[in-house]
């Protein structure tokens, strides 16, 4: 689960981590209110994406009073901000934030992350933060420093202050900066982020370290320990088929193609897809109903593909070994009968009372296509997807 900024901040200021004084609005009348009561004399309006590169996308705007932070706002509400990582449809505008404005110094980077590749938890810092951090990390990598995390420890003060010296930080800033990535990797590990970012990390001119920004990310396996944090997702940038897919504990990513890929296990998903797209074709989601599913669980799923407008075909691949196949039918078959697909199904069962399955399906009046393996089923949903769209284009 992601946070916007505004949310992140509210929770790093309970671990101890300075963060910029500011209020959400959801209104221009909330962000005038909101101006007023950071002081009125000058403050920055900030959309609420879950993107970034919000500022040269015009999604960062100074004002220098409540009459121009309640303009800006209502410029930016309930509108698309397009920016170079939301892709071209942007990301719905659906709060900003009314941040009170400061002197800066310097801008910095400074964020606990997971390494992937190392299988460990890091610090990362950068001396030079800001917008062109995803750059700096790309051209020069150098310019990167990492501190190694120990999960039951946090980062030791040594380490908080040999980041200092190398982020050019000293004297009272020293300190700062030890109390700061302390705090920075307590909240990490306490609210098992994936991702805890400040960017930019700030020197203002009265020698205060504070986080200008925030981004937190938390892992979604981690969610049942954090049961008071699910209501700081905000619907309004939800993609609707995830959230659905989240109530029935399915794994769901949603993509850009236009074949529904309906399969039980996350690697035999990633197979498929690839074998979509070897076959010239481009899958639309990622969905994965688990080894040990349920009839209901696969009508939930197959019930998210049928209601996305934009396919042309469903495959369905399953491999019955812990799951009956036969399940998997009489789940199509169930979320079926609430709304009959209007595209062609591809099915491939295999294993564990496929025959029984196929049987099922065979006799339920749907427009099905039988595949006999992966390769065979990829091929045919391609070619149902390019029929499928010749067909639409002749209606038109």
């Amino acid at each position: 689960m992601r946070l916007h900024e505004y949310r992140a901040k509210e929770l790093l200021c309970k671990y101890g981590v300075p963060v910029t004084e500011g209020m959400a609005a959801a209104t221009p009348e909330e962000a005038a209110a909101a101006f007023e009561k950071l002081g009125g004399t000058g403050a920055v309006v900030k959309a609420q994406i879950l993107a970034g590169g919000r500022g040269k996308a015009g999604g960062v705007r100074p004002v220098r009073s409540a009459v121009e932070a309640a303009r800006a706002a209502a410029d930016l509400l309930g509108k698309p901000l397009v920016t170079a990582q939301t892709g071209p449809g942007g990301q719905m505008v659906g709060r900003v934030y009314v941040q009170r404005e400061y002197d800066l110094e310097r801008e910095l980077y400074l964020a606990a992350a997971l390494d992937r590749s190392g299988a460990r938890a890091v610090m990362i810092g950068c001396a030079e933060g800001g917008v062109e951090i995803e750059d700096i990390a790309a051209r020069r990598p150098g310019k990167i420093i990492r501190e190694v995390l120990a999960p039951w420890a946090g980062i030791q003060p040594y380490q908080a202050r040999r980041l200092a010296f190398r982020l050019g930080l000293s004297g009272r800033l020293l300190a700062q900066t030890v109390q700061f990535a302390t705090a920075l990797a307590r909240a990490f590990f306490e609210l098992d982020c994936v991702l805890a970012e400040i960017n930019p990390l700030v020197v203002t001119k009265n020698g205060a370290l504070l986080a200008l920004d925030a981004k937190l990310e938390i892992d979604d396996n981690a969610m049942f320990r954090h049961p008071e944090l699910a209501s700081m997702s905000d619907q309004y940038d939800q993609d609707a088929a995830e959230a659905e897919a989240r109530k029935h504990d399915l794994s769901y990513v949603r993509l850009d193609g236009d074949i529904g890929c309906l399969v039980n296990g996350a690697g035999l998903a990633m197979a498929t897809m690839d074998m979509i797209k070897l076959c010239g074709g481009s899958p639309a989601n990622f969905l994965d109903v688990g080894g040990g599913t349920d009839r209901e669980r696969v009508a939930a799923a197959f019930g998210i593909l049928a209601a996305d407008a934009r396919l042309k075909a469903i495959l369905v691949n399953i491999f019955g070994g812990i799951v009956r196949c036969d399940l998997i039918a009489e789940g199509i078959l169930e979320a079926a009968r609430r709304a009959i697909p209007r595209v062609p199904i591809v099915v491939r069962l295999e294993g564990n009372s496929a025959g029984a399955g196929l049987d099922l399906l065979a006799g339920s009046g749907l427009d099905i296509i039988r595949a006999d393996s992966l390769a065979d089923a990829a091929r045919q949903a391609v070619a149902a997807a390019a029929s499928d769209g010749r067909a639409q284009a002749n209606r038109t």
